[in-house]
């Protein structure tokens, strides 16, 4: 039997960003809000290619402690994440330590702000050198200062 697992999304599956409905969509499986978190160690969190997708590169040390959210998902919805994130092509799901902001989620026994916890996070290893270059984020927004306004796969063309 598949125990729930605990996912960290950092971009535009966050709350407020353009896939955010894919989280919310059941026939994709089924996804919980549980925390705003931060990751313990810095990860250059950048924005690249001509679509503007935001990348957690899988460079401890580095750029700033990424804020995001955790998500507690069925296999379903792992396997949709999966499937969305192109792992393990584009991204890799690896297991990341948080720094709880504040628990949302219901129940007993919940972390404390300030609290450990770790997760899944789609990071890559896998990115154009150039893009070490890019300025790194600390919280991700598709309409921040930035002016890099995601662009959604649906609105990509074909050419």
């Amino acid at each position: 039997m598949f125990k729930m697992a605990q996912v960290f999304v950092y971009g535009t599956l966050k709350s407020g960003q353009p896939n955010n409905y894919r989280m919310l969509d059941a026939a994709n499986g089924k996804a919980k809000l549980l925390a705003r978190s931060r990751t313990v160690d810095s990860y250059p969190l950048v924005i690249a290619t001509q679509y503007n997708v935001p990348f957690l590169l899988n460079i401890p040390g580095k750029g700033h402690r990424v804020q995001g959210e955790i998500y507690s998902v069925d296999e379903k919805m792992l396997n949709f994440l999966d499937w969305f994130e192109r792992c393990p092509h584009q991204y890799q799901r690896t297991l990341v330590k948080l720094e709880v902001d504040e628990w949302v989620g219901e129940g007993e026994n919940n972390p404390k702000a300030g609290s450990i916890v770790e997760a899944f996070v789609y990071s890559t290893t896998t990115y154009k050198p150039e893009w070490l270059q890019n300025p790194t984020y600390e919280n991700y927004n598709y309409k921040g200062d930035h002016g890099l306004e995601y662009i959604r796969r649906e609105d990509r063309s074909t050419k």
